[in-house]
C-alpha cells in the first residue's frame, strides 16, 4: 500500500513543502497525478485499465526543483523511481543506451525494494538460523578445550553438548565472541570451510557454512573475518533463503506497472528545432520516436519478465531555453498533457532553502562540523547576505538555481572544514562580515567569479 494512501492533494503538497521551497504549481500537478492513481485503484476492473496516467512536462531552468519534486514524490509514496537523462539515449540504442533500458532499470530497482521489505519480515527468523549455525561451529561435540577468551566453568564433554550450547549461546548473544576470528574459504564448487583462529594456535572446527555461494560468488581466496561479521554474512544468506523470490518479482512487477515513476530529464535536448533537419537532429527525433511507445504503453522484456508500461507515470523536464515544447514531435507532446512552468528562484527563496526544509543546507553543515565538536552558528543577517550573493551570481553568470548555494557555502566554509579537527570545542559564528570577508573579493572580480562561483 502506498505511504500516501488516503492523503488529499493538499496534504501531499504539504508533505513536499517540508523539502522543496516554492513551485506551488508543480507540486499541485504531481499531487493530482498521485491522487488520480489512488482513485484509479478504486475503479471497477472494466474501466480501470482504460484510465491512463496524466504524464507531466516540467519546464524551467536548472536547479529550481524539478528533479527533487519527482524524487520526493516517489519517496513519499514508496513507489519505484528512476531518473534518466534523455541525452544518454540514441536511436535504437546505436552507440548509446536503448530507451527500453529505463523500464528494465525501474523493474530491477523495484525488485530490490521489495526484497528489502521482505527481508525485514524474516529478519528474526534469519538471526535465529544464523545463531544456530554459529553454535554448530562453537560446539563441535568433543572434549577439546574451549576457545581462548571464553569463560566456560563447566568443561565441554561429548555428552554435555546441550549444556555447552546453552552456555555459548549466552556468550554469543552478549557479544563475548564477536572479536574471535574465523577464516572463510569459498569457491571452486566446494562447500565453504571455517576454522576458528585462537592466539595460541588454530583449532579446526570442520563446519559447513551452507551455501555461501550466494554471497561469495566464484572462486575466492580464504579470508579472515570476526565472528560478528560471519554472523552478518550468515544472516544475509538466511534472509535470501527465507524470502520467496518469485513472489518478490511478481509484487515488484505489479508495483512498477501501477505505481512506477520514470523521470526523464533534459528532454529539451532531444527536441528538433523548427526549420532544421539532417545531422544530429535525425538522431534526436529518432530517440523521441523510440520513447513514444514506452510512454504510450507497451510491453518491455526484462530479465524478470514482461513489464507493461501503460500505467507508469512519466515526468519529463527540461529548461527549454534553446528550444520549446512544441519542437518535440506532436505524438510525444500529446503524451504529456500536464504542463507546468517552474519559476526561477529569488534571493528570498534561497534564504528559505538555506533554513526551512528538513534537509536545509545550513543544518547539514552544522551537523557535519558537530562531528568534529565544532559549533557552527549562522546569524540571520548572514543567511540573508549569502542568499543575496547566490542570487547576484546567478543573475550575472549562468543561472544554476539552488545549486549555486552549494558552491557558495563550500567556499565560505572551506577554511573551517579544513581546520575543524583542530577546532574541537570552539564555536564559529557566521556573520555578514564573515561572509563579506571571504566572498566579496571573488564577487567583485567578475572574471574570477565565473570560474569559482
Amino acid at each position: 500500500m502506498s505511504k500516501l494512501e488516503g492523503l488529499t492533494p493538499q496534504e501531499i503538497v504539504d508533505a513536499l513543502d517540508h523539502y522543496i521551497i516554492g513551485q506551488k504549481a508543480a507540486k499541485k500537478s504531481v499531487a493530482i497525478a498521485l491522487r488520480n492513481r489512488q482513485r484509479r485503484a478504486k475503479l471497477p476492473d472494466d474501466i480501470r485499465d482504460e484510465v491512463a496516467p496524466k504524464n507531466i512536462l516540467m519546464i524551467g531552468p536548472t536547479g529550481v526543483g524539478k528533479t527533487e519534486i519527482a524524487r520526493r514524490l516517489a519517496k513519499l509514496s514508496g513507489a519505484p523511481f528512476i531518473k534518466v537523462e534523455a541525452t544518454k539515449f540514441t536511436e535504437v540504442g546505436y552507440v548509446g543506451r536503448d530507451v527500453e533500458s529505463m523500464v528494465r532499470d525501474l523493474m530491477a530497482q523495484a525488485v530490490s525494494m521489495v526484497k528489502e521489505e521482505m527481508k525485514a519480515g524474516v529478519e528474526q527468523a534469519a538471526k535465529e538460523a544464523a545463531e544456530e549455525a554459529l553454535l554448530d561451529v562453537l560446539v563441535p561435540g568433543s572434549s577439546a578445550p574451549p576457545p581462548e577468551g571464553v569463560d566456560i566453568n563447566t568443561p565441554v564433554e561429548p555428552d554435555r553438548g546441550a549444556h555447552a550450547r546453552d552456555v555459548l549461546r549466552k556468550k554469543l548473544r552478549e557479544g563475548a565472541l564477536d572479536d574471535r576470528m574465523v577464516e572463510i574459504t569459498s569457491g571452486g564448487g566446494r562447500k565453504p570451510h571455517v576454522e576458528v583462529i585462537s592466539g595460541a594456535g588454530v583449532e579446526q572446527m570442520g563446519f559447513d557454512f551452507g551455501n555461501l555461494g550466494s554471497i561469495f560468488q566464484g572462486p575466492k581466496k580464504p579470508r579472515k573475518v570476526k565472528v560478528a561479521r560471519a554472523r552478518e554474512l550468515m544472516e544475509a544468506e538466511q534472509q535470501e533463503k527465507l524470502i520467496d523470490a518469485e513472489s518478490a518479482i511478481e509484487t515488484a512487477r505489479e508495483r512498477v506497472q501501477n505505481a512506477g515513476i520514470i523521470f526523464i530529464d533534459e528532454i529539451d535536448k532531444i527536441a528538433v528545432k523548427e526549420g532544421r533537419s539532417g545531422g544530429p537532429d535525425i538522431s534526436r527525433e529518432g530517440v523521441q520516436r523510440d520513447i513514444l511507445p514506452i510512454v504510450e504503453g507497451s510491453s518491455v522484456n526484462t530479465k524478470y519478465g514482461i513489464v507493461d508500461t501503460a500505467h507508469i507515470l512519466f515526468i519529463a523536464a527540461g529548461a527549454f531555453n534553446l528550444s520549446k515544447p512544441s519542437d518535440l514531435i506532436p505524438e510525444l507532446q500529446g503524451r504529456f498533457p500536464l504542463r507546468v512552468e517552474l519559476e526561477s528562484l529569488t534571493a528570498e527563496d534561497f534564504k528559505e532553502i538555506l533554513t526551512s526544509p528538513k534537509n536545509a543546507l545550513t543544518r547539514q553543515y552544522i551537523e557535519l562540523l558537530a562531528t568534529e565538536e565544532v559549533t557552527l552558528i549562522f546569524k540571520d543577517d548572514a543567511v540573508k547576505r549569502l542568499s543575496d550573493i547566490a542570487a547576484e551570481v546567478n543573475n550575472s553568470t549562468e543561472n544554476i538555481g539552488a545549486r549555486r548555494l552549494h558552491t557558495v557555502l563550500e567556499l565560505l566554509l572551506e577554511d573551517v572544514s579544513f581546520d575543524a579537527p583542530n577546532l574541537g570545542g570552539q564555536t564559529v559564528t557566521v556573520t555578514p562580515d564573515y561572509v563579506n570577508e571571504r566572498l566579496n573579493k571573488i564577487i567583485e572580480d567578475r572574471d574570477l567569479s565565473r570560474y569559482i562561483l
